[in-house]
């Protein structure tokens, strides 16, 4: 998952997100325990999206806007 699709959707809709990549991290740990797991990274991608997820969710929350930051920063 890209960090700029994310950025682009709403708070309701990266906690729809979250949900969904948080059912697909169980399912594959269930996967993992039962030995069907091919693809171990998998669950590492998973886990850093949802910890991107949460940040851009907190971010959103604050009002923290990472573009004019960035600006401000490359102007100095």
């Amino acid at each position: 998952m890209k960090k700029n699709e994310i950025r682009e959707k709403t708070k309701e809709e990266l906690e729809m997100k979250l949900a969904e990549v948080k059912k697909n991290l169980f399912s594959l740990k269930f996967k993992k325990s039962t030995g069907q797991l091919e693809n171990s990274m998998a669950i590492k991608k998973l886990k850093k999206d949802i910890a991107r997820i949460n940040t851009l969710i907190r971010e959103k929350e604050l009002g923290i806007n990472k573009k004019a930051s960035k600006q401000k920063a490359g102007r100095k």
